[in-house]
Formats: C-alpha cells, sequence, structure tokens
C-alpha cells in the first residue's frame, strides 16, 4: 500500500441498518405531516367533523357551538374557533360589548329554535350573527356608557325581531336565490334608534349630526402609520370596535377559516380607505376605520363567497368596493340628517346590487345560495360543475357525430313525400 492511500473498510451490518432507518424515517415524518395536515382540516373551514359530532349532544353544549358560530357568520365565516377567537377580540375592545353582543345572539338564536326555523341554519349561526350585532351596536350607541344594565332589556326584544326580520325576509329573497344579509339587523337597530334619540330619559343615544361646515383638510399633516393601521380598525368596525389590535385578531380569525375571505378583507378594507381620501373625507373618521368595514364586507361577498373566484370576480369585487364606498359617503350624509348611524346598509345595498348582475360569461358563475360554504369550496365546487359541462359537451358531440344520417328519403318517382325537419340538440 502506498503513502497516502486510504482505506474504507465497509461493514455490511452497518450498510443495513442505514438502508433499513432511512425508510422508517421517511415514514415518520409522511405520518408527520399528514397528522398535521388532518388537525389543520378539522380547524379549518367550517369545522364539519366537529359539527357532525356536535349533533348527538345535550341542546346546551349545541347552544355554545350555534352563538360562537354565530358570532364569525357576520364575517361569513361558520367556523366555532374563529367564533371564539372573535369574542377574545370584542374582549379586549369592551368586556360591556361582548356581554351585550352574547345577549343578543343567544336570545336570537334562541327566538329561531322557538320559532322552530330551519334547524341546520340554526346550527350554521345564521339565526345569530344578527342579534350579536344588535347587542354590540346598541351598546355602542348608548349614551349611558358602559354597565348600564337596564339596556339589557332592549337588547333581548331587539334581537328577538331578528330571526322573524330574516325568515320574512327569506322568503322574499328566495325567489332570486338572494341570501338577507344583515338587514334585519339594519332595520331593527335604525327602528330602535328612530324611536329612542339621543334625549330618551332610559335609553339616550349618541347625538349624530350632519357636517355643517368645510373641514380643514391639510394634505401634509396627514399620518401614514395611522392611514395604514386603519386597514385593521376597518376590520373591527364590522363589530363596532375601533381598537387595532382587536381588527388583527379578527384578521387572524378569518386566516384560520379561510385564508380568501382574510384576504379580500384586507382589500376591502383597503379600498375603502383609498376611496374616502379620494372624496376629501376627514383624516379622524378615515383613522377610525368608519369607510373601511362595509367596504371589507362587500369585497367578502363578491370575491369568493357567493361567487367562484376567477380574476373576473375578484376585479368585480373591487369594483363592488369602490361602489359600496362611494354610496355609503352618500348614506352617511342622508342618514345623519334624520340623527342616524350608517350601519351596514351600504354593503347590503351594493352586494345585492352586485348579485343580481346577469352575465353570459361563464367566468362570472354565481354560487347557488343552498352550495355556499366558503371560498375555497365553492371554488370546488365551481370547478366540478365546470368540468361535468365540458364533459357533458363533449358527449352531446360524440353523440352527434355517431348519429346516422336521417336524410333517408322513400322513392315516389324521385320526389320524397316530406322534407325532414331539422332537430336540435337541445
Amino acid at each position: 500500500m502506498e503513502l497516502g492511500e486510504i482505506v474504507v473498510a465497509e461493514h455490511p451490518g452497518e450498510r443495513q441498518l442505514y438502508v433499513e432507518q432511512t425508510p422508517r424515517a421517511q415514514d415518520l415524518l409522511g405520518r408527520c405531516r399528514n397528522r398535521i395536515h388532518q388537525v389543520f382540516g378539522y380547524l379549518t373551514g367550517e369545522m364539519k367533523e366537529y359539527g357532525e359530532w356536535m349533533r348527538n349532544k345535550p341542546l346546551m353544549v349545541q347552544l355554545v357551538d350555534w352563538i360562537l358560530r354565530g358570532t364569525s357568520q357576520v364575517m361569513f365565516v361558520n367556523n366555532p374557533l374563529s367564533g371564539l377567537i372573535i369574542l377574545v377580540g370584542i374582549f379586549i375592545q369592551s368586556p360591556w360589548w361582548m356581554l351585550t353582543g352574547c345577549t343578543g345572539t343567544t336570545v336570537s338564536t334562541l327566538t329561531a329554535l322557538a320559532l322552530s326555523q330551519d334547524r341546520s341554519a340554526i346550527a350554521a349561526g345564521l339565526h345569530g350573527y344578527n342579534g350579536i350585532l344588535v347587542g354590540l351596536l346598541i351598546a355602542v350607541f348608548s349614551d349611558k356608557g358602559d354597565y348600564y344594565w337596564w339596556l339589557l332589556p332592549p337588547v333581548a326584544v331587539i334581537s328577538m325581531a331578528c330571526p322573524i326580520l330574516s325568515s320574512a325576509l327569506g322568503s322574499i329573497f328566495s325567489k332570486w336565490d338572494l341570501p338577507v344579509f344583515t338587514l334585519p339587523f339594519n332595520i331593527a337597530v335604525t327602528l330602535y334608534l328612530s324611536a329612542t334619540g339621543h334625549y330618551n330619559p332610559f335609553f339616550p343615544t349618541t347625538l349624530i349630526k350632519p357636517v355643517a361646515s368645510v373641514p380643514n383638510i391639510t394634505w401634509s399633516a396627514i399620518n401614514v402609520p395611522l392611514l395604514l393601521q386603519s386597514i385593521p380598525v376597518g376590520v373591527g368596525q364590522v363589530y363596532g370596535c375601533e381598537n387595532p389590535w382587536t381588527g388583527g385578531i379578527f384578521l387572524v380569525a378569518l386566516l384560520i377559516s379561510s385564508p380568501l375571505i382574510c384576504l379580500h378583507a384586507a382589500i376591502g378594507s383597503t379600498v375603502g380607505m383609498f376611496a374616502a381620501l379620494s372624496i376629501a373625507s376627514p383624516f379622524d373618521s378615515i383613522y377610525l376605520g368608519l369607510h373601511n368595514y362595509n367596504c371589507a364586507l362587500a369585497c367578502i361577498a363578491i370575491g369568493g363567497m357567493f361567487y367562484a373566484l376567477t380574476w373576473q370576480t375578484h376585479l368585480l369585487a373591487l369594483a363592488c368596493a369602490l361602489f359600496c364606498a362611494y354610496s355609503g359617503a352618500a348614506l352617511a350624509n342622508a342618514l345623519s340628517v334624520l340623527g342616524l348611524p350608517l350601519c351596514t346598509w351600504p354593503f347590503c345595498f351594493s352586494a345585492l346590487l352586485f348579485l343580481l348582475i346577469n352575465s353570459d360569461n361563464p367566468a362570472i358563475y354565481k354560487i347557488p345560495l343552498c352550495k355556499v360554504t366558503y371560498p375555497e369550496a365553492n371554488q370546488i365546487y365551481y370547478l366540478r360543475m365546470k368540468r361535468r359541462a365540458s364533459e357533458s359537451r363533449r358527449e352531446e358531440q360524440k353523440r352527434k357525430e355517431q348519429k346516422p344520417p336521417g336524410d333517408s328519403k322513400i322513392s315516389t318517382g324521385g320526389t320524397p313525400l316530406c322534407t325532414p325537419k331539422n332537430r336540435h340538440a337541445y
């Protein structure tokens, strides 16, 4: 053996042990990856497995699940974990608001149960989200401050009206396959605030005045960090919350259930901010996200929730958010003359208007209301329907090609008795 040569002694036992351990490690890694994916599948989307597990539980246990789902359904999310996180965000804003909101959604859900409404709709929280908005906004616009306990009776009474309004409006809107959105909340709260007002001795509300002078706007004094902060604040304003941390928590709750909903909520809030700047709205109202929350809801509704998400419907969602921002500014000025808040009237008006669009473009596909779940699942349903339509067209084409010619004639001296009619495929 010459100098510098290295002799490597091979041990067959070690090589065999290495060959056996490598697949085991890969299998273990694959199992861990599948287990993590399975756990995320249980927590995201609608948590369908958890909902099926809750069906056989006692009514009080199911009620907690319905309340949490109703809390998240304000943002089109049917997920109890997201609802729990949203309640945590509301608690950070104000424990009193969380109490009034939970009172509203509990009463409205129990009322729907007493009225024997569709059990699956109750279990999905569709009779609870208007109730939590009623409870929150009555507390937000109360001039008595926090922990005015006499406010709970009107919260309960107004929340009881929400399932009635939802059922009545649903029977009308079902003819066009449209959702009722937050119209029951808008009607109930607007009637309550109109009936009480600022000078009511029992339930005084916040005084709302129309703009009476030209606002002093200095563009050089704009605060860019507060402007960026208005994006999560605008998402929080869907629940009447102005705390940026609360808005950030809401975005996390949306991300857990559906990243597409979270994305469109942030995009819609951003569109509302720029639209408010374009019409020279006061900076304080922009910083508070008062121009953003309706746009966030409108962008979610059109961008993948009730339309299948394509780049065409994504642009349609941006257009709806922009339309919602400008119509919201107009309605805010009109309602302020009556001393009433804007609520979510612009969102309902804009989203319903855009859902009534008729288009021959197959990329603008409206999901049937009975099939609407969340954007990712809606996208799967749309692709499945698209594939079925293409397969049916292909089969129809094959049938046409294989069909024997139907131009056979009966010879009567060279002149046919009748000319065969053309038959169309449909």
